[in-house]
């Protein structure tokens, strides 16, 4: 019985990590489950044993996402001495640039998606991260903190865009 939870675990696992690259490959509204489904090697019904929609399946992927930088952060947080913890960050968010762009590029289409649902992960999501931010800076002393953690959420979006147009130039420091 536990090899068959693995086994399912896992599968709704792959459906998750293809339905992150269908979607940052070429956007939630005009993927398919299909397409999912041809990704993960699966039947397209089989998708449906795990989401009841194609929305319920970009929530999974929203918030795999959003936990991964969270808890990317939060070991910063928890490890980083004080002076350097704003470089520490930079550094952790850069990391999931290049492992897990697809990720960060779903986060930005979903930005632009109006359904109150996805609104609401999106707004749970970057809350989480400006909270956690905040109050690591508060804690370490960093002046000006919440102007600090708005410049280092910026510098993120930032990012982000440079990864999305194939800029680099908009993340030399």
């Amino acid at each position: 019985m536990a090899k068959d939870t693995t086994a399912s675990v896992n599968r709704r696992n792959d459906i998750i990590s293809a339905a992150i690259d269908v979607f940052a490959e070429i956007g939630y509204y005009r993927a398919t489950t299909a397409q999912v489904a041809e990704r993960a090697q699966i039947s397209q019904p089989y998708i449906f044993r795990f989401f009841k929609t194609k929305e319920a399946l970009l929530l999974s992927a929203l918030e795999v996402s959003w936990t991964r930088v969270i808890d990317s952060f939060r070991q910063v947080v928890e490890t980083a001495a004080s002076d350097q913890l704003e470089r520490e960050l930079i550094e952790a968010y850069e990391q999931i640039l290049e492992s897990h762009q697809s990720e960060i590029l779903l986060q930005m289409q979903a930005q632009t998606i109006q359904e109150d649902v996805i609104r609401q992960a999106m707004q749970k999501g970057f809350s989480e991260v400006r909270t956690m931010v905040l109050n690591a800076f508060t804690h370490a002393g960093i002046a000006e903190a919440k102007q600090r953690t708005l410049v280092f959420l910026a510098i993120g979006m930032l990012c982000n865009v440079s990864i999305a147009l194939d800029m680099p130039e908009l993340k030399e420091r």
